[in-house]
């Protein structure tokens, strides 16, 4: 027999609880405004109209900081549960989309989207015009399962069960310089006189030393002068004559004043991963998205010789 619904006993809207969420795992009504695209007092007048609804105080005030209490805490395990919901209805919904048009939103390194994704995104813009490209330019791992992103290019493979991993490439990459830079140091001819040198930092260094360590470089931190967390930053340093890094040769290709150092050395290979929901690749416009992705973005790099991956 199917159960009543007690109509009666809902009384909020889902804005408020979005609002409660983003802002009890963003710690902040400003962090949360931000990750939901809105104005922290409209945030914040949500919360309230929630707290107001339900009768219960939600957060408490230590400081500059906001933290949950009891019956926030309790609250918060149920709005996750509705969260997921929520989710699946959004996936569901759009994996039935039969329309070429509406957004699909990418997500991809820093570098990735200002040098590779341009391009192929005016392609998919020509091929379908009603479609509506955003692009995610991040170098953390957008959650996809979430719906932070329809479309995720990796390096590393996902191990999440719902997603579609497809490797599209390999890419190469070699250690680069400015000419003006090893015009001044000189050009090293082994790898003992390349770890002489200074090298700009992308991300965790410590991370970097050890790749660079396992390749046969023996760089220390003493090598490490500057830096950034973000990849373009980090590519403009190098440009500038700062030091030395490791970069895919298409990029490095596409820069003008850089130069490939120990040309003769093996490349460094890294995979490129395109990653979708499963039932986001049912939707035509997605479909349509990564299927082209997967196809340009074989021409930046060397595809996979084993054949792995979804098929089209």
């Amino acid at each position: 027999m199917h159960k009543c619904m007690n109509w009666g006993a809902i009384n909020f809207d889902w804005n408020q609880v979005r609002s409660f969420l983003a802002t009890a795992e963003k710690g902040s009504f400003s962090a949360a405004a931000r990750v939901l695209e809105q104005s922290q007092p409209t945030v914040g007048r949500q919360v309230a109209a929630l707290e107001h609804s339900l009768g219960v105080t939600l957060f408490e005030r230590v400081g500059k900081s906001l933290n949950l209490t009891s019956a926030g805490e309790e609250l918060l395990v149920h709005v996750r549960e509705m969260a997921d919901v929520a989710n699946r209805i959004s996936i569901t919904a759009t994996s039935q989309s039969n329309t070429i048009e509406g957004q699909v939103r990418i997500t991809a390194s820093d570098v990735m989207s200002v040098y590779q994704l341009p391009p192929i995104i005016k392609q998919i813009r020509e091929m379908a015009p009603r479609l509506e490209i955003d692009v995610v330019a991040a170098n953390d791992l957008r959650d996809i399962q979430r719906r932070e992103a329809d479309i995720a290019i990796r390096h590393v493979r996902p191990t999440q069960p719902d997603l579609i991993a497809k490797l599209v490439a390999e890419a190469n990459a070699h250690f680069y310089a400015a000419s003006s830079y090893l015009d001044q140091v000189g050009r090293p001819k082994t790898e003992e006189d390349l770890a002489k040198l200074d090298f700009v930092g992308f991300g965790d260094v410590t991370t970097m030393i050890g790749l660079l360590n396992s390749a046969g470089i023996p760089v220390t931190a003493q090598n490490f002068r500057t830096g950034s967390k973000t990849g373009i930053v980090a590519w403009e340093l190098v440009r500038h004559g700062l030091g030395i890094s490791v970069m895919a040769d298409d990029v490095a290709a596409m820069t003008p004043g850089v130069e490939r150092v120990l040309p003769s050395r093996e490349p460094f290979r890294f995979p490129i991963w395109l990653t979708t929901h499963s039932e986001l690749h049912t939707a035509r416009r997605i479909r349509l998205v990564f299927d082209h992705l997967a196809k340009q973005l074989r021409n930046y790099a060397r595809s996979p010789d084993d054949g792995c991956g979804y098929p089209n």
